[in-house]
Formats: structure tokens, sequence, C-alpha cells
């Protein structure tokens, strides 16, 4: 049987939370299945060995930088030659879009199913995905996503970077998609300070190319603990992984590396500052901190500013004892 899993979301962290609903697909049908997702996801760089996922197809559209090959009336067109050389017996499409349900049928899938359609608006990123498979399939799936990657791997980039147990080794996501998600470098000073008061530390610095993430990227390495701090930022998703695995605790901003972190089973700190709650707190190995002064967090909070490093290093503490 061949089955295909649509998710056109873009981001790695929306992959990553997926990932426990395609796996749940694979197992009730005891086969691999092949995934469509766009290339935005990095889903080739973190789940090229998962043993659930037989081929990743890449889904080439809404693209910022130039038109994708599937974009458009001409895009779906091409679409639909693709995958119809697949002959799928079966596609589960994890969004509402009537797009991807006429894609699905004009590609001759014998069975489609898929989430009520036109049903975008204020749709539960989980819950939806929990109600899709309990409805179709009558199975019940934990939001716990896992990535898995090789011990020889995680030993390989230990020895690589000289990585100490006498140390705690800490991840700090200090990148971000957005301007009201970067934490201040001045907020991950003050708890560097707090750690390295009490504890030798090794921080790793995980961010992106992007000149706002580089400005606070810069302003860390630079301050009085640049000999205590290893950059990651030329290194690809993949190549963070193991290194990210061999940390004892991530304190990050809402982004990829929050994701990541806590699907690879490390005690993570999430500082949500202006996205809903449920995206750093979906795992267990999720702990978020909200802004001072605010019950809730979600878009248009804005609180960046008012998250308190204190409580930071109080949550910290919890997590290495």
């Amino acid at each position: 049987m061949k089955i295909l899993t649509i998710q056109n979301r873009m981001g790695i962290g929306d992959m990553i939370i997926f990932l426990p609903y395609i796996e749940a697909i694979a197992k009730k049908f005891n086969t691999q299945v092949y995934l469509l997702v766009k290339e935005s996801s990095k889903a080739s760089e973190f789940l090229n060995n998962n043993k659930f996922i037989k081929e990743i197809i890449i889904l080439d559209r809404d693209n910022k930088d130039k038109d994708g090959k599937h974009d458009g009336l001409k895009g779906s067109m091409r679409l639909i030659s693709q995958l119809s050389k697949y002959k799928f017996d079966k596609a589960f499409i994890f969004n509402s879009s009537l797009r991807f349900n006429l894609i699905s049928k004009f590609s001759s899938i014998r069975e489609t199913f898929q989430y009520p359609l036109f049903k975008k608006k204020n749709q539960h990123i989980i819950q939806a995905a929990e109600e899709f498979l309990k409805k179709e399939l009558e199975i019940k799936v934990v939001s716990n996503p896992k990535i898995e990657v090789s011990q020889n791997k995680v030993d390989e980039i230990k020895s690589k970077n000289n990585i100490s147990n006498k140390y705690k080794n800490i991840i700090l996501g200090i990148g971000g998609s957005g301007p009201t998600k970067r934490i201040p470098s001045k907020i991950y000073l003050k708890f560097m300070e707090f750690c390295s008061n009490n504890y030798p530390c090794k921080f790793f610095l995980a961010t992106g190319k992007l000149y706002e993430e580089q400005i606070i990227l810069k302003e860390i390495f630079n301050s009085k603990f640049n000999s205590n701090c290893i950059p990651l930022d030329d290194l690809k998703s993949s190549e963070t992984l193991p290194l990210i695995k061999n940390c004892d605790v991530a304190v990050c901003n809402d982004s990829s590396f929050s994701h990541l972190s806590a699907a690879l089973g490390i005690p993570t700190i999430v500082l949500m500052a202006d996205t809903p709650l449920l995206y750093g707190s979906y795992s267990p190995n999720m702990h978020p901190i909200i802004p001072d002064g605010v019950e809730n967090v979600t878009h248009d909070t804005l609180g960046k500013e008012n998250i308190n490093p204190q409580k930071i290093f109080e949550k910290f503490k919890t997590l290495i004892n």
C-alpha cells in the first residue's frame, strides 16, 4: 500500500508538531508513508532517516523569493502529474484546502482523507490533527514528537567539540522568525550570569544568518562570556542535532531550535513573547516562560522586554537537579 501524507505549513516547528500524527498513520497501516512538504520545513535535514517515512517530496510553492514550480494552475497540474506517477492508494491531508483535495482526486489517489473543507479560521493546530485521526482512523495520538539521531554521531560531535560533562552544556536558541519573538541579548546575558555564578557552563549559540539575529549573536559572543560561547550559525539543522543531543538544557525563543531540542528529548525552556502558548508547551519536554505581568501569551502580546531572567534561571535549576 502506498500512502501520501500532505503537510503544507512552512516552518520546522510545524513539521515537528505534525510528526506524531504522520507516524501514527504509518503504524496504523504497517507501512512507510510518503511526505509532501515545503522545503522551508527542512524535513529533508532531520527526517531523512525516519523509519516511518519512505520518501520526502518537496512542495515548491509560496516561496517569497521566486515563483515555485507548483504555484498557480500550471503548478497544480505539474504536481498532479508528479503525484500520479506514484499510484498512491490513500492520501491524508492535514489542512482544509479545496486545492489539495482536488489535486489528490486528479492524481487518481483512491481514497482521500482530509480536514473539513474551508475550516481553517481559528483552527487549533494540535486539536485539529487529533480529531482528524480519531475520526478517520479511530486512533488517539499523544503530542510528543521525537527525533532520532545516531549515538555514533552524538559521540563524534562530543569528541570533535570537546564537550565535557564537567560543564553544564546549554543551548541558547537566540534566533527567531520575527522581531517580536527575538528576546533581547541583555536578558540572555543576565541568565548566563546567574548560571556562571553557580555552575561551570558552556553556551552554544543557535541562530540563523539574518542581520537582526546576528546582532544578538555578536552582543552575546562579544561579552565577558566569550570564552565559554560556541556559535552554531554556520551549521545546517542536521549538523546541530547531535550537538543539541549532547546538551543538558536548551533555553530558546519560540524558534526552530525550541522544537528541535524538545523533540530530541532535551529539557527546553521556551521564552514565549508573542506567540500562542501551545507552540511552547505541546511537548512534555517544553517548559514555557511568559512575560511578567501577563497570565497568557498570544499574538500581539509583544512581551519580549518583560521576560524575567531570574525566572529562567529558577526553572533551569529545577531541570538540572
